[in-house]
């Protein structure tokens, strides 16, 4: 249980202290993870201030580099607990969700079939579902804050687990907004005879993230 409240203490260092951006990268799993939320933090605020669309991309773009190699990094970490690793998947998921905003927006700006105020809307849906799913993370703080003391490790591994599967929803919302945002501009690009426009810049649908 001291690797969980190790883990969560540190990975939840967003829900009360402002984010930064990475300086260096550690192989501590509770760095790593601390890394990637703040990240993720950072990219929403950075999606709401500019408001010109392709600098904000540009932005959120680089935000999102910095802060690649945390989540690289946790991915390989393999020698935790049980429940230690349930942490770690629910921050990877968070980095999941930056990945699949900044990669397929990142193509978005470049197709002729969204208009800019759609691509204003589209980064604004991304934003909003990613901090969404940030925020869900905030729940995880019961468990090492003071009135939770007496929580045994059951009800701590409730906790965990929903949060687990809250953000994994949001995860899935993701993947499903991306793919209906990409059908649109298939559509429109097949009234134009130009489908396989859409195919070449996204991939086929058996690619990663659509």
């Amino acid at each position: 249980m001291k690797k969980i409240i190790y883990l969560v203490c540190t990975a939840l260092i967003l829900a009360v202290v402002p984010s930064a951006k990475a300086q260096f990268i550690v192989a501590d799993p509770a760095n790593l993870a601390s890394g990637i939320l703040n990240s993720a933090n950072e990219i929403i605020q950075t999606s709401s201030t500019v408001s010109n669309v392709v600098k904000n991309f540009k932005e959120v773009e680089k935000v999102y580099n910095q802060g690649k190699e945390y989540y690289d990094k946790l991915k390989t970490v393999s020698n935790l607990v049980k429940d230690a690793r349930k942490v770690q998947q629910t921050v990877l998921l968070v980095g999941d969700v930056s990945e699949m905003y900044v990669k397929n927006f990142g193509k978005m700006m470049n197709d002729p079939h969204f208009t800019p105020q759609e691509l204003v809307a589209i980064g604004n849906g991304y934003s909003a579902l990613l901090n969404e799913s940030t925020e869900l993370l905030k729940d995880l703080k019961q468990i090492i804050s003071s009135s939770s003391l007496s929580l045994n490790d059951k009800e701590r591994m409730d906790i965990i687990d929903r949060v687990y599967k809250e953000v994994k929803e949001y995860h899935n919302l993701v993947r499903y907004y991306t793919n209906k945002n990409i059908s649109v501009s298939y559509l429109r690009a097949k009234k134009k005879k130009d489908g396989k426009s859409v195919l070449d810049l996204y991939g086929s649908p058996s690619q990663k993230y659509w």
